[in-house]
């Protein structure tokens, strides 16, 4: 067995997954309630199902995963050599996933760190990546941790949504702000800011808020090294074409990642998702 410290996260990383095979990183799943039926998000239900059933107004909730799930991850990350455990997480405050991996970290055979990044998507997926690449050049726990947490210090995550309905539907963003939205038929622009979803600008048009999404993101990339994901839900030609724009716009441009959103997230913010990562390294 070799030893060395593992990576837990969660399935809202949404990381490729030759990424997670290369790095041994495992994923702990959320689950989508699509009517009565519990899905694990990234097994038993896709981006695309769950964008069918929100078209559809079918009743979608999403659950974080129990503590027992997390305390089975430990123990077979333990049996696989590892001595000690960074287990990385989207904000605490849109699930409550962090604090079922601490309850489970508690009775691990081995330490685990247990780090809410504050982030989603691929700025926790960027977290993931980059303490996996200490582990792997020896590092220890704490180093792996310092790695994570400067990441998604310098990391920004902003969106395009076509609604605020679904955010407000699943309590992540305040009833006023969308209600602000909806009476002014604005195109929303959000980010992630201390862990929550905060506006960031409204805009009169869906084809002017993407160009200020790409604005705001190319701003942020700078040119120096840095890595940019592009996530979307049910629009793939816009992700791609946007993807391009800052293929050539972003002179220090490293790896660029374009992928859909899981269920988990797709379930609050509906069809049309646009998102921007920008990820120094």
């Amino acid at each position: 067995m070799s030893r060395h410290v593992a990576i837990v996260t969660d399935s809202t990383a949404y990381l490729p997954p030759p990424a997670m095979e290369r790095h041994g990183i495992t994923a702990v799943p959320l689950t989508v309630v699509l009517g009565d039926q519990a899905l694990e998000e990234g097994t038993e239900i896709s981006a695309r199902s769950l964008a069918t059933a929100l078209q559809k107004r079918r009743p979608v909730t999403t659950s974080r995963p129990s503590p027992a799930m997390f305390t089975q991850a430990y123990r077979e990350a333990a049996a696989a050599g590892a001595t000690g455990i960074v287990s990385l997480h989207l904000s605490s405050e849109l699930s409550g996933t962090h604090d079922a991996a601490v309850l489970a970290a508690k009775d691990a055979p081995v330490p685990v760190r247990v780090v809410d990044t504050g982030m989603i998507a691929m700025a926790l997926g960027f977290c993931a990546l980059a303490a996996a690449e200490v582990s792997e050049a020896g590092g220890s726990l704490d180093e792996a941790v310092a790695a994570a947490e400067k990441r998604a210090a310098d990391t920004a995550a902003y969106f395009y949504v076509d609604t605020l309905d679904y955010l407000r539907r699943g309590g992540r963003i305040g009833a006023a702000q969308a209600l602000l939205g909806s009476a002014l038929a604005v195109k929303p622009l959000l980010q992630l800011v201390d862990g929550r979803i905060d506006m960031l600008e409204r805009v009169r048009t869906a084809s002017r808020a993407i160009a200020r999404l790409e604005e705001i993101a190319a701003e942020r990339a700078g040119t120096a090294p840095v890595d940019i994901a592009v996530h979307h839900l049910a629009a793939p030609e816009r992700a791609a074409a946007l993807a391009d724009r800052l293929r050539n716009r972003v002179p220090g441009l490293a790896d660029l990642h374009v992928s859909e959103v899981g269920a988990v997230i797709g379930a609050h913010t509906g069809p049309g998702l646009l998102g921007v990562v920008v990820s120094p390294r």
